[in-house]
């Protein structure tokens, strides 16, 4: 009898226990491929995280590797100190639009101009996720939330914000890609993303960001397979999929879609 081949299977870096994302939420999926990129890289033993304050603050229950929770929208600041002092490790600051493009921005925008050898793990659902839905700075114009019951307009709450344009624009960035969750083949390309980002902070190259369209149901009032569709038809073109900067790919213009 032919031995079984396994195909797929946990990452070691991906802990067993319950979820507390709600069904559909793309926190899941970013967990697992970062999990198979810190295994597959064998780095799961010098690698520490920064979760932020948000749905995912929590993320030390699924990431088996050091982690260090900061205060909010502080996740730079803290995953800075820490590569500092201990420049060999792998440190990534995993957070959401609110806590890297609202509070955090400062924090952000400074660690990225410094080109501190670090990298962020964005991901833009473009609401508030755990406190009720709200509008947040990646909202996009006449999108509902329960701050924007009409839509986001313009005129009174200002523009969505785009986080990767303006870091790609700073002399420190090394490598900054825009992905998403949506499909396998998105969620390949993501995760090739990723460990990109990884292999660069471990070359000392500067600042290294993914950026992650991901779905939120339950604050969006979908269904899960209608978030998927929605992060495709409707987010996807204010937020363009692929790499806003590369400084090792010299000559090459983004390839932003």
């Amino acid at each position: 009898m032919a031995k079984e081949k396994i195909i797929y299977q946990r990452p070691k870096s991906l802990k067993k226990a319950y979820t507390h994302y709600c069904p559909g939420c793309g926190h899941s999926i970013v967990h697992r491929i970062m999990c198979e990129v810190f295994d597959e890289m064998d780095i799961r033993g010098i690698t520490i995280g920064v979760p932020p304050a948000g749905c995912a603050v929590l993320a030390y229950f699924y990431f088996d590797v050091d982690m260090q929770e900061a205060p909010h929208g502080r996740g730079p600041a803290v995953a800075t100190g820490i590569k500092r002092m201990l420049p060999d490790r792998v440190v990534f600051s995993y957070q959401g639009d609110g806590d890297l493009a609202a509070i955090g921005t400062a924090e952000s925008f400074h660690a990225a101009s410094r080109g501190e050898n670090i990298t962020v793990i964005f991901i833009n659902n473009a609401v508030y996720g755990m406190t009720g839905g709200q509008m947040a700075p990646t909202t996009m114009l006449g999108q509902k939330t329960t701050t924007s019951p009409a839509g986001r307009n313009s005129i009174i709450d200002g523009y969505p914000t785009k986080i990767s344009e303006a870091l790609a624009l700073m002399p420190g960035t090394a490598f900054i890609e825009r992905c998403m969750v949506t499909s396998p083949a998105s969620i390949l390309k993501t995760k090739k993303a990723i460990r990109k980002a990884f292999e660069y902070q471990r070359e000392q190259v500067g600042f290294t960001m993914v950026e992650i369209l991901s779905p939120c149901p339950t604050n969006w009032k979908m269904t899960p397979l209608k978030s998927l569709e929605w992060v495709e038809e409707e987010m996807k073109k204010h937020y363009p999929i692929g790499v806003l900067k590369d400084i090792k790919a010299q000559g090459k213009e983004s390839n932003a879609e």
